[in-house]
């Protein structure tokens, strides 16, 4: 399985391994392509047999393709299921030597596949522009197709992950030091654990604001007077992290951004943790679904198809604005209107009934 490079991607793509998995059971040998930093965030899963760890955006980008096209030559893949729509997926799955390659034919690589499944585009009524459109469609379910495809019954999106040992040691104890800190009696290991997540590496456009997450974290500290406000990151956001609670300057919000590791593992069982985690549409929204982590997302320019699966336990904000959905890094027309008309009010409201109707019970062992 050549395996996306982008995390909620790879995380929406957990559903199909899993089916492949059943599937063919345990007599069959899996194996996934991917980025070296993904390891940790499939640890604790059964699907994969081996990984080839591969980044095709690292500093020698042809002497790694090469060398990872021969390591699979090596042993040829009878079938290889190629997720992500590059043009260099399907090329590292030819040069690879996988007997069949199934992908969707895109981006100029219909020939590299042996079974080429088509994306659903846009109706003729809308002229040529639209029949030439592809529709959104949700990795999940794009991965799913690919599964079926090759005979595998298809199994509800559900995303799903694992944590080990050593990721709920760590979850221990970085909540045990960031909140021993904390001067509030009323605040405690039994207080609710809000996460919030403005995580921006897609680009700012998805950001939804420091000042606004301090806000909120001062609403819902103030009807929870137990609760732990803790502030996601991962290694690239700490600065954004650190704004967040130096301008909420309370003890019960703190935030990862100096920790000196932020591996998935901590992410995994930190998010398995949160009683509700509000975040912007990014990865970690998804690493939260695959532990039944009630969740308010806050979607800006990109299209909510691009991201759903079968969660529960999920409200998605957004603001219906003929700009949107741009798809855009940074907001073209400069006003980021998506995301700052969200306001921290209406936020508030979906972030304190799902934390009002959420038991242990609904939540993912």
């Amino acid at each position: 399985m050549i395996l996306p490079r982008w995390v909620g991607d790879l995380v929406m793509s957990t559903p199909m391994l899993r089916a492949v998995r059943d599937h063919f059971g345990p007599a069959a040998r899996i194996t996934g392509v991917m980025k070296p930093m993904f390891a940790g965030l499939l640890e604790g899963t059964h699907w994969l047999d081996s990984m080839v760890l591969y980044d095709r955006h690292s500093r020698d980008r042809t002497r790694g393709f090469f060398a990872v096209a021969r390591q699979l030559r090596s042993d040829p893949a009878d079938i290889a299921l190629i997720v992500p729509n590059s043009l260099s997926s399907a090329a590292l799955a030819f040069a690879g030597g996988a007997q069949r390659r199934v992908g969707f034919a895109r981006h100029g690589r219909r020939w590299l596949l042996t079974d080429p499944l088509f994306p659903v585009r846009g109706s003729s009524k809308g002229g040529l522009a639209s029949r030439f459109r592809v529709e959104p469609a949700s990795p999940a379910g794009h991965a799913m197709d690919l599964a079926a495809h090759i005979g595998v019954p298809r199994q509800p999106l559900e995303l799903t992950l694992a944590t080990t040992p050593v990721d709920e040691s760590h979850a221990d104890q970085v909540l045990t030091r960031l909140f021993s800190k904390s001067s509030s009696e009323a605040t405690g290991a039994n207080g609710p654990l809000i996460v919030f997540n403005d995580n921006g590496a897609f680009g700012p456009s998805k950001a939804w604001g420091a000042d606004k997450f301090s806000a909120l974290a001062h609403f819902m500290i103030q009807l929870h007077p137990a609760a732990r406000v803790l502030v996601h990151c991962g290694p690239g956001d700490r600065d954004e992290a650190r704004a967040i609670t130096r301008l909420a300057a309370h003890p019960a919000v703190q935030s990862l951004a100096d920790e000196s590791q932020l591996p998935f593992g901590l992410s995994k069982a930190l998010l398995k943790r949160a009683d509700v985690l509000v975040t912007s549409d990014s990865g970690p929204r998804h690493i939260a679904a695959a532990f039944g982590t009630p969740t308010v997302v806050l979607h800006g320019p990109m299209d909510p198809r691009l991201s759903r699966s079968d969660q529960r336990l999920l409200v998605e904000m957004r603001i219906d604005l003929p700009c949107s959905p741009c798809g855009r890094r940074t907001c073209p027309l400069k006003h980021h209107d998506c995301m700052r008309l969200l306001t921290v009010e209406n936020v508030r409201d979906a972030t304190l009934t799902l934390l009002g109707n959420t038991t242990a019970r609904e939540r993912v062992a």
